[in-house]
């Protein structure tokens, strides 16, 4: 870093998901992030446009630049649905975006460059951020350190002999990577890539002032809680399948479904298939400000993930992280990355992922077992306190940021 002791490195994001605005209901991770890091770094956020969005603006202190990739009424193919590439599943015309996004960032990436200073660029995605961040360096003629983060799909997803190649390429061009959970390292090192090369930091839940118990909210006997977006990797489907069962046992049981998605009018479909319309309430999209409330009055919040046909998986499961932060009990399918924030049977309880016969079960134990209840939420929120809170998450984030801008 600079001998200055008033200059503050600076730092260029890259990112597909980002908030339109402060308290947008688009997933805010990176936002939040970038915002713990400000005082430290000069951050500039290059993410796409989106429909009456800004092309420049200060965002809590974050320089964004939003970069334009078609008609700005129709640029949607980052927004909402799930991400990129369910919204390549939902409507294939989508595919035709993917060359001008591409382009779009690229050509703002070198502008940027080629005009600003920057001492690390941060890209969170291989694909295709850490993609347009290594052609970006090399056409600007640019040295600077590349850091890249996989939250998951990028690495379970995209599975093609090209596209492998393409991930192995960025990571190796890449001077560090970090991963939002064990999992997904420990798929990186079987790709060949060096393990002292590749952290595990997972991205963080404000813990402190946010999802937190609250004794003044009185929690329901008989209020599931499901909150994620509408993909098939949540596992929503094995859920609904599941509370015919629950009902049988307990008629009060009511679900609360928070979250927005390709998959919504095939899942309102099956409530009428399984006559449970009156039973599931959906909220669709909430804000991070709102969905405390939820965990905080639910009697458990079920996420029931899956994987997919093509190896799709959870990443990590902030989710997971939120509802244990409020003192909510967890049961969640059983897939690797979910093992970093959830010991069966101390913070959480986990149940073969796609099962709906052993979830449905293992909820009607929960429910008629309220010192068990009681047992995982204190251990469960104790735990992430520990270890996802964003202030520790962005502490590691700034030691290995010290430490990149040093490499020249």
């Amino acid at each position: 870093m600079k001998d200055n002791p008033k200059y503050r490195p600076r730092v260029l994001v890259l990112t597909s998901t980002f908030p339109r605005w402060e308290n947008d209901p688009e997933p805010a991770f990176i936002f939040e992030l970038c915002r713990r890091l400000i005082s430290y770094y000069n951050i500039t956020v290059l993410a796409p446009r989106t429909p009456g969005g800004k092309m420049r603006e200060t965002l809590a202190g974050l320089h964004v630049v939003r970069f334009p990739y078609f008609f700005n009424r129709w640029e949607k193919l980052a927004m909402h649905g799930g991400g990129i590439l369910n919204k390549l599943k939902t409507n294939p015309a989508y595919y035709l975006m993917v060359p001008i996004f591409l382009l779009g960032q690229l050509l703002a990436l070198v502008r940027l460059l080629r005009h600003e200073r920057f001492d690390l660029i941060h890209a969170h995605w291989l694909i295709p951020q850490g993609l347009i961040s290594v052609l970006g360096i090399i056409l600007s003629y640019r040295r600077i350190p590349l850091l890249c983060t996989s939250h998951g799909g990028d690495i379970f997803a995209l599975r093609g002999m090209i596209l492998q190649r393409m991930k192995r390429w960025v990571m190796d061009k890449s001077v560090a990577l970090t991963v939002v959970s064990q999992a997904i390292k420990n798929k990186v090192v079987d790709m060949g890539i060096t393990p002292d090369k590749v952290q595990v930091i997972s991205m963080g839940v404000d813990l402190k002032h946010l999802f937190t118990p609250d004794p003044k909210v009185t929690r329901s006997s008989n209020e599931l809680l499901f909150v994620g977006r509408l993909v098939e990797v949540k596992g929503l489907p094995v859920l609904l399948k599941a509370m015919p069962k629950l009902l049988f046992h307990n008629p009060d049981i009511h679900l609360s479904v928070a979250g927005a998605g390709p998959l919504e009018t095939g899942l309102r479909e099956l409530l009428l298939q399984l006559n449970i319309l009156d039973k599931v309430d959906f909220l669709g999209m909430v804000s991070q400000r709102q969905l405390p409330v939820l965990y905080q009055r639910a009697t458990l919040a079920i996420f029931p993930f899956v994987m997919t046909k093509s190896g799709i998986q959870e990443g990590f499961g902030l989710v997971v992280v939120e509802a244990m932060g409020c003192e909510c009990p967890v049961i969640a399918g059983d897939l690797p990355a979910i093992h970093d924030s959830i010991t069966h049977g101390e913070s959480g309880l986990l149940v073969p992922s796609g099962n709906c016969e052993v979830l449905a079960d293992t909820i009607i134990r929960s429910l008629n077992d309220p010192d068990l209840r009681f047992r995982l939420a204190r251990e469960g929120r104790k735990r992430v306190v520990e270890e996802f809170d964003w202030e520790v998450i962005a502490e590691k984030y700034k030691k290995l940021y010290n430490k990149l801008i040093r490499v020249d």
